[in-house]
């Protein structure tokens, strides 16, 4: 499904699902304390909505829109500079440090918190939930919409088998089947191998148990042949090369995978992508 269909599709949902936008005015000032709720800001608000942004945000290999990021304050994700620039709406994650959060509400902020999704219908509600808060619900339902359009196309591709792949980061850690790499393989028809190792919510896995497992594929968020560090180098032990070389390999960046939110959308192109790669 081509690019300019996909926009059209688009454009079509909004024209008959959208309500006039609220006034510039009405609109509430924001800042965020959060990485993934940085991405989500960042896609639905107004620029002049925007107060600040969590100290990652332009991490490039973290953050999906690193380049927007620099056009706003970085926050030190701790209370105080944001208690500074009076936002109406505090945004964070659920996971953002406790005393931080509790500090903020007591001070009288009010503290929107988005917890880790762990399904698509979880990231198709973050989302939303976002539109609603910045104002801009018709931005939502858009980028809603281009999800599922991806969630389509990715699908008809993995279609042409039911691979088993493992999700396998630095150090041998394995996402879960119930995390939202899990999630991403699931909406998509691919088989989470880490089921089979016990591992829902994710693990460390030996390199003896890997190559056991014996999944079609390894999903990894960084590609190449050069190890920086001993985190790198699990990932390009002989052993594991020997099975998993890159054909083997499917690579879909770390800043497109570890939050729920409109990245998604082009996780899922890549995902797309690179099972065509691979089937060559």
């Amino acid at each position: 499904m081509g690019r300019p269909f996909r926009k059209l599709v688009v454009a079509v949902l909004i024209g008959i699902a959208t309500p006039h936008a609220a006034a510039a005015a009405d609109l509430p000032r924001i800042a965020s304390i959060n990485l993934c709720t940085d991405q989500l800001l960042m896609t639905l608000a107004d620029p002049a909505q925007i107060l600040g942004l969590s100290p990652y945000a332009r991490d490039a290999a973290r953050s999906w829109d690193a380049a927007k990021a620099a056009q706003f304050p970085i926050l030190s994700g701790e209370a105080e500079d944001a208690l500074v620039l009076q936002p109406d709406i505090i945004v964070a994650g659920s996971f953002t440090k406790r005393a931080t959060r509790e500090f903020l509400k007591d001070k009288g902020q009010r503290v929107l918190e988005f917890d880790v999704p762990r399904t698509m219908d979880d990231v198709k509600a973050q989302i939303m939930r976002m539109g609603e808060i910045v104002g801009h619900p018709d931005r939502a339902r858009a980028e809603i919409a281009r999800l599922d359009i991806a969630i389509v196309h990715a699908r008809a591709v993995a279609a042409k088998k039911q691979y088993r792949v493992l999700a396998l980061s630095r150090r041998g850690w394995v996402s879960g089947s119930d995390s939202l790499t899990g999630a991403l393989l699931t909406a998509v028809g691919l088989n989470s191998a880490a089921k089979d190792m016990g591992l829902r919510d994710g693990g460390f896995a030996s390199l003896e148990a890997i190559i056991s497992l014996k999944p079609d594929y390894l999903l990894l968020s960084e590609g190449g042949s050069f190890a920086e560090d001993e985190g790198r180098a699990f990932l390009l032990h002989p052993a594991l090369e020997r099975f998993y070389p890159a054909a083997r390999r499917l690579v879909i960046q770390e800043r497109l995978i570890n939050c729920g939110g409109p990245m998604i959308t082009e996780a899922l192109d890549r995902l797309a992508a690179e099972l065509e790669r691979v089937a060559r």
